[in-house]
């Protein structure tokens, strides 16, 4: 099993694969601010940092310049563009690691493109933009397609499903074939379930619970779970001030989410994860 992208492959077949999370806002729920000082990014930090996630296992760099959490607040594509392309090309330049760009925005999606990107994380499954679905197919790019109920800035008003696995099953059905009629090939396309993104703490619970009727879709499989407000719903702690502490359990969800046959796991904290998954591989 592969993931096949733009320039090469990423093998599937050993192992859960680690996509390391940069993000270059201000505002994002965990670690806003880390890279952007004085109305800016800092490339160099920013670069830096995706190295060392590499260094500690990371076979993708995810970078993302504009926050998709509850409530937060577009950008305009401009300013996305001026945050993001400088940081995929610094990459590119000082490693081969494959780079994905967190955009729904087709502009923005086509600069990362020519500066190096090998993969397209859209949370909108190519339905924002209508000049996305032509990109995917004309760049080769590896593309993550994402289910989402409403948009970043409603999708927590009272989410509601009649069966949430179903509905997200049908929906990322349903963009895949979309993307396959359009003449992208099935090896190119991962599905993400999207916890979190219009989903309460039961949908995001079923949705890990029940990972199988998402396999069955056809594989592979990428769960954003890193970090995330269901660890303390489901666990009854409140960390909303402090993210970072909610590794424990995210750590535990990936590590059954694994046992379950998830390929791809999208991660704030890359050595831990790696450091779990490698123990228990070992203890098997």
């Amino acid at each position: 099993m592969h993931w096949q992208l733009r320039t090469r492959t990423i093998d599937l077949d050993n192992g859960p694969v680690l996509m390391g999370i940069v993000n270059l806002t201000p505002d994002s729920f965990s670690d806003g601010g880390q890279f952007y000082r004085g109305g800016r990014v800092d490339v160099a930090a920013a670069v830096d940092y995706a190295l060392q996630l590499v260094d500690e296992g990371a076979a993708i760099i995810d970078l993302g310049a504009e926050s998709t959490r509850p409530s937060s607040q577009q950008i305009d594509g401009a300013e996305e563009l001026r945050r993001i392309v400088p940081v995929v090309a610094a990459i590119c330049e000082k490693t081969s690691v494959s780079v994905s760009v967190d955009s729904y925005r087709a502009a923005t999606a086509r600069e990362a493109i020519a500066a190096g990107a090998e993969i397209v994380n859209d949370i909108s499954a190519a339905t924002f933009d209508a000049g996305m679905l032509p990109l995917l197919c004309e760049s080769n790019v590896g593309v993550c397609l994402m289910h989402m109920q409403g948009t970043p800035q409603t999708m927590q008003q009272s989410p509601q499903y009649d069966d949430v696995v179903a509905e997200v099953a049908t929906y990322l059905t349903e963009r895949k074939n979309a993307l396959i009629a359009a003449g992208i090939s099935p090896e190119r396309i991962t599905l993400d379930p999207g916890i979190g993104f219009g989903k309460n703490a039961s949908h995001n619970l079923r949705l890990l619970r029940e990972v199988e009727a998402l396999h069955a879709i056809g594989p592979p499989l990428l769960y954003g779970i890193s970090r995330k407000r269901f660890v303390d719903a489901l666990t009854g702690c409140n960390h909303a001030n402090d993210p970072k502490l909610r590794l424990s359990g995210t750590l535990a969800a990936t590590l059954f989410l694994a046992q379950k046959g998830v390929q791809i796991f999208r991660t704030h904290d890359v050595a831990a994860t790696k450091q779990a998954i490698d123990m228990v591989r070992a203890l098997q």
